[in-house]
């Protein structure tokens, strides 16, 4: 019975939490102690300081019943509100106010995430999220295992032995060499101390340190490193054959100049239509926010329709599957499936790599992606799905998608028509 938590353990335990499960019942799911789940909650926790649509956080007491307005006088910066317990700075400029703090926040189970009134509740709030308590759960990990466990003493004792000696010109090696029975500690400790600016010489004084390039380091904790287990491109089949009448949606990333904005596409293969998404940087958080965009825009149970299942390649900013699948927040749920293309077998999503060659008629290979906006990237995503395709039996993307879906959804994806006569699949289109 492990005190550690995986990533998948934390997303369950999120899950229990806001179904309201006792940390009893919860221990008996995950197999764990319930005093190790009662620690992981209250130590994992954060603190969140919001409060919900058209009411702004707000801690007072007298919120329901205050008629107070213009508090701020001439600096007010939300001129609109109608009374003052509607701005955000309501509680720190009110001399009337009286702080309330819900004590249900220090009872079992500690977290708001199953509360009834968490949708209407102004008050600050402990939410349990997997993924930000399993970034801070591994930078403790991190920081117990860093620093230098010596005390103030010994530190002074190697000093006196060590600093003259570098002063004279001396190698740390041939001070180790010759005083070993005396230092009692390895050449590499005395390294790290001298690198921690805890003696009298540094590593300017080491003259072949300084000349050595700073040693690779490793990369940054990924929030989920098996991702693609039970997301092959087998276990996308396995799905298909289960669902035979499910809908795909295809995902990939158009790459403009290295290190510059690039485009996340999303293709419907059953219409051909394709959404395009302008990013500032190629990393896993702008795909996520693109989709908790998306599923707000178009409510949960539109998004679940449109995307049952995503088939998407290798890229690291597809790195992140759970994000994508499930909802955040107090509404926490599986929205839809993430799927991976074999390494090196781009075919298996053909549809959206054949749709690229259109993109790149207005945008050819090379072409810096850093002075357009979304406004441009939409304009040509309108021109690229009004192409009649002989495919769709010489309709367009947009007439097939409005035919299966109506032209409500596509007002919803800011999707207009362009006329056939107007359409426009060259460089100058974003040049006018």
């Amino acid at each position: 019975m492990s005190k550690f938590f995986t990533y998948e353990e934390r997303l369950e335990l999120q899950k229990h939490l806001k179904e309201s499960l006792s940390f009893k019942e919860i221990s008996r799911r995950l197999d764990k102690n319930p005093t190790t789940i009662s620690r992981e909650v209250r130590k994992n926790s954060s603190e969140v300081a919001t409060g919900y649509p058209g009411f702004p956080y707000n801690t007072c007491k007298n919120r329901f019943n205050c008629r107070k307005k213009n508090i701020c006088g001439n600096d007010c910066s939300r001129k609109s509100a109608a009374y003052c317990k509607l701005c955000a700075q309501c509680n720190a400029r009110c001399d009337d106010f009286i702080e309330e703090i819900c004590t249900a926040r220090f009872r079992v189970p500690y977290v708001c995430n199953g509360c009834e009134s968490l949708g209407k509740c102004t008050l600050l709030k402990n939410i349990y999220d997997a993924e930000h308590a399993h970034i801070k759960a591994s930078e403790v990990i991190s920081e117990a295992r860093s620093g230098l466990c010596v005390s103030e003493d010994e530190i002074a004792r190697l000093n006196a032995i060590i600093s003259p000696l570098v002063k004279n010109g001396q190698s740390v090696h041939q001070i180790y060499v010759t005083h070993e029975d005396e230092l009692m500690c390895s050449e590499k400790t005395i390294y790290n101390y001298i690198d921690a600016c805890l003696f009298d010489v540094r590593n300017i004084d080491l003259p072949r340190k300084v000349k050595f390039r700073e040693r690779y380091k490793k990369p940054e904790f990924k929030v989920d490193k098996g991702c693609r287990i039970g997301r092959n491109y087998e276990d996308f089949n396995v799905f298909l054959n289960k669902n035979p009448d499910i809908s795909v949606v295809q995902m990939d990333s158009v790459i403009g100049t290295k290190g510059g904005k690039c485009i996340l596409t999303i293709h419907f293969v059953e219409s051909s239509l394709m959404l395009a998404f302008l990013r500032d940087a190629n990393t896993s958080q702008s795909v996520i926010d693109i989709f908790n965009m998306l599923e707000k825009d178009l409510g949960e149970e539109l998004f679940r329709k449109l995307f049952p299942i995503i088939l998407t390649d290798n890229g690291s900013e597809f790195s992140n599957p759970k994000a994508i699948e499930y909802r955040p927040g107090p509404r926490f749920g599986l929205r839809t499936h993430v799927f991976y293309c074999d390494a090196g077998s781009p075919f298996q999503k053909g549809a959206i790599e054949v749709n690229h060659e259109l993109i790149r008629r207005v945008l050819p290979k090379g072409t810096s992606f850093n002075s357009l906006t979304q406004e441009d990237i939409s304009l040509m995503m309108n021109h690229i799905n009004s192409y009649k395709r002989k495919k769709l039996n010489n309709r367009s993307p947009y007439e097939t998608f409005s035919f299966y879906h109506g032209e409500e959804v596509l007002t919803k994806l800011r999707c207009a028509p362009v006329a056939a006569s107007d359409i426009m699949l060259k460089p100058v289109l974003l040049k006018k």
